[in-house]
């Protein structure tokens, strides 16, 4: 489940809720993106036929995400464990800690996080 940077915005807030309007959908992505109800709709539509979204035609509120944020986070960072990184946790992680300071609590968190799973 690759998710677009389009597919990320819509679900982005969908998230902040259970159940959407189009009228609201659009109102919310506007600013972000520029688009008409028609294009939200194209989307919603297409996304729902990817089992991103759930919709209820019967509900005056009928859009909801039907994938939770974990669920697709997970999914990103699998493919990018996978397609960068050859499956290689540890080499993510370094990749990770070489670009960016830590400050001592962030460190001191990791390596709780790698005694608890007993690395």
């Amino acid at each position: 489940m690759k998710l677009s940077e389009a597919e990320w915005a819509v679900l982005d807030v969908l998230w902040t809720g259970e159940r959407f309007a189009l009228g609201e959908l659009t109102d919310a992505l506007r600013p972000v993106k520029g688009w008409s109800k028609n294009t939200v709709y194209t989307y919603l539509t297409r996304m729902e036929g990817k089992g991103l979204v759930s919709i209820d035609r019967s509900h005056p509120k009928p859009y909801a995400a039907a994938v939770s944020r974990e669920r697709c986070a997970q999914k990103e960072r699998e493919e990018l464990l996978s397609k960068v990184y050859g499956g290689a946790a540890g080499d993510l992680i370094a990749a990770f800690l070489k670009d960016s300071s830590l400050s001592r609590q962030e460190a001191e968190r990791l390596r709780q996080m790698l005694d608890d799973m007993e690395v």
